[in-house]
C-alpha cells in the first residue's frame, strides 16, 4: 500500500511504498494520478530504475514527446540532461552541452515553446553532484491566487509568445541552431490556464515567454519580469535535494521548475527525463505570426 505525504503547504508530495520495477496496479496508479493531479509533483525515492522502466511508467500518464532535434536524445522519448561527455568525462564549460545545462537554471515550463506543450515531465537522476544541482518548483496556481487585483487584470485573456530561441539567447546568442529554429519558431500560449472548478487557474509563464502580444516589447517586458519576480518568491517554492535514482513527475501546466547550480566542471550530475504530452494547445492559433 502507498503512502502519500505532502512536502509543502501548497503543493508537492512524496509517494512511499511503491516499487516502480514491478509498476503499480490499476488501482494504486489511479491513486497516484488523483494525487498528480491536486498536487501538481510527486516524488518517488530510491527507484533504480532503467530507461525501459522510465518509458514505461510515463506512458501510463499519456502519449510521449519524441525529443526535438539538437537536444541530448532527439529522435527518442528521452531528454537527457548531463554534463558528462560521450567517453565518460565531464564536458568543457564552453561546450554546447554545458551551455544548454546552464540555461535550465532559469525558471521554465517544458515545452512551452511548442504549439501543444507538455502536460508533464518525469525526471530520473542517475548521478548527482555533492552539493547544489537541486530542482526547484514554484506553485503556479497559489500564484494567480495570491495575485494583486492589478496583476490579475493585467493577464486576463493576455497571450504570451513563447520562444526557444529567446530563452536560450539569454546564455550565448548562438546557441540555438538554424535546424532547431526551423523546428520550433515562436508560438503563442494564455497566460493564465483553467484548470477546473475544482483546482482553478494558474499563471503560465517561465524563460521561453519572451513577449506579451498586442503590448508594446518593452511593456509586455516589464509585465513578464514582474510577474516572474511575484511567483518565484519563497512561499510558492518547493526544493528537492536530490539523492540517487530519486524519480519526480511534475505538472508542466502548474509548476515553473529550475536547476540549481553546481560544480558542474569538476562534479557529475546525470539526469534522465521523460515528457509527457499536452492534451492540446492552450489557445486556438497556437502559431505566432512572425
Amino acid at each position: 500500500m502507498i503512502q502519500i505525504t505532502p512536502l509543502h503547504p501548497l503543493f508537492a508530495s512524496e509517494v512511499t511504498g511503491l516499487d516502480l520495477v514491478t509498476g503499480p496496479d490499476d488501482a494504486t496508479f489511479a491513486q497516484i494520478e488523483d494525487a498528480f493531479r491536486r498536487r501538481s509533483v510527486l516524488v518517488f525515492r530510491e527507484q533504480a530504475i532503467s530507461d525501459e522502466i522510465q518509458i514505461r511508467f510515463s506512458q501510463r500518464f499519456g502519449p510521449l514527446e519524441t525529443t526535438k532535434v539538437g537536444t541530448n536524445g532527439a529522435g527518442s522519448h528521452l531528454v537527457v540532461l548531463s554534463n558528462i561527455g560521450p567517453e565518460g568525462q565531464i564536458v568543457p564549460p564552453t561546450s554546447r552541452q554545458m551551455l544548454n545545462n546552464r540555461a535550465n537554471q532559469f525558471w521554465h515550463t517544458d515545452s512551452s515553446f511548442k504549439p501543444n506543450p507538455a502536460r508533464a515531465s518525469m525526471l530520473s537522476a542517475r548521478a548527482i553532484p555533492l552539493t547544489g544541482g537541486d530542482t526547484q518548483y514554484c506553485c503556479m496556481r497559489a500564484v494567480y491566487t495570491a495575485l494583486p487585483e492589478r496583476l490579475r487584470d493585467a493577464v486576463e485573456g493576455r497571450v504570451a509568445i513563447h520562444d526557444y530561441t529567446h530563452s536560450r539567447s539569454r546564455i550565448d546568442p548562438e546557441l540555438v541552431t538554424v535546424e532547431e529554429r526551423k523546428a520550433v519558431p515562436p508560438v503563442r500560449q494564455a497566460m493564465v490556464l483553467d484548470h477546473g472548478p475544482e483546482l482553478g487557474r494558474s499563471l503560465y509563464l517561465g524563460a521561453h515567454a519572451a513577449k506579451v502580444e498586442g503590448m508594446s516589447d518593452d511593456a509586455g517586458r516589464s509585465l513578464i519580469d514582474e510577474l516572474m519576480a511575484f511567483a518565484t518568491r519563497d512561499r510558492f517554492v518547493y526544493t528537492h535535494q536530490w539523492r540517487p535514482f530519486d524519480l519526480i513527475l511534475w505538472d508542466n501546466r502548474a509548476v515553473l521548475h529550475r536547476a540549481t547550480p553546481f560544480r558542474g566542471t569538476t562534479e557529475a550530475r546525470h539526469m534522465v527525463r521523460t515528457t509527457i504530452a499536452g492534451g492540446g494547445p492552450t489557445v486556438a492559433d497556437a502559431r505566432a505570426v512572425a
